[in-house]
């Protein structure tokens, strides 16, 4: 594999292509698919998306390499090292982003086309932007954050009710303790790029963390929506407790004692979180 190959792959972020695509998987497989909803959709909708999220990351990596070579944690990356001219990167990214979503449009469908088109569109050009000039870019991120499961539930041909805007609301929630989380852990990188992060102008602590308690709180009963509407049963309704109860006890152990310990303990939580969720409801769904 040649240094630049390898660059172009970093600079997609690809474990956080592979989380995308695992979203899209769930969606795909908890919705109820209508007659001809075949596993080769699924195929092509996994491939349109992980262009489309690696498209995505790219020029994120792209509109950020000033910041990217202020942080210690990103410094390294492509661009900022030179391993990558914004010439090359910016024609890769572009070239994968609308490839994705030309691809979705003619294999899967238009409105998963759309929803993917929307991702790209408001994570690069409405929450990348806003990390530098308001606190509550955190939270317009997780829309953008969100939208892949919707994208596999639509792929599936079925219509976006009720049952697909609570995933949707499941996703968008877990996304904000888990980000603040790691927002405190790395404030001071942040505080040296200025970004406006809440663990930035918060030095006790307790706003963020705070936040983070009250967003793990109100997950708690949209992951248990699904079984009080009878879409899944009795395994998921349980395992989906277990979860968000300790989601929220990491959040409120963070909020008493403040500290990058109870801070990583709580990211950990929340990446431990939403695979195993995910994996709860499709299993649940396809018993």
């Amino acid at each position: 594999m040649t240094s630049t190959l390898r660059a172009l792959i970093e600079l997609t972020k690809p474990r956080i292509v592979m989380l995308v695509v695992i979203t899209v998987v769930a969606g795909f497989l908890v919705a109820p698919a209508p007659e001809g909803a075949l596993a080769v959709t699924l195929l092509h909708a996994a491939i349109g998306t992980a262009l489309v999220a690696a498209g995505t990351n790219a020029l994120n990596q792209v509109a950020e390499r000033d910041v990217d070579a202020i942080m210690r944690r990103t410094q390294a990356r492509p661009l900022p090292t030179g391993r990558l001219d914004v010439r090359q990167a910016q024609v890769f990214a572009w070239t994968a982003g609308i490839a994705g979503v030309t691809y979705l449009a003619v294999f899967v469908n238009t409105l998963t086309a759309v929803l993917a088109a929307a991702t790209l569109v408001s994570y690069v050009f409405v929450y990348t932007p806003l990390k530098r000039r308001t606190t509550l870019a955190t939270v317009v991120g997780a829309v953008p954050g969100a939208l892949p499961v919707l994208g596999g539930w639509a792929a599936t041909g079925a219509g976006l009710g009720r049952e697909a805007w609570i995933l949707f609301g499941i996703v968008f929630l877990w996304q904000l303790p888990h980000f603040l989380a790691l927002a405190w852990l790395y404030r001071d990188d942040y505080r040296r790029a200025g970004l406006r992060m809440l663990s930035v102008e918060d030095s006790n602590g307790r706003k963020t963390f705070s936040q983070a308690a009250v967003y793990a709180a109100a997950l708690l009963p949209v992951s248990l929506a699904p079984a009080l509407g009878g879409a899944v049963g009795l395994p998921y309704f349980l395992g989906a407790l277990a979860l968000s109860l300790w989601l929220v006890w990491a959040s409120m152990r963070a909020l008493r004692w403040v500290s990058d310990r109870n801070a990583a303990r709580l990211f950990g939580a929340s990446v431990t979180y939403l695979p195993v969720l995910l994996v709860l409801m499709v299993l649940d769904r396809l018993a």
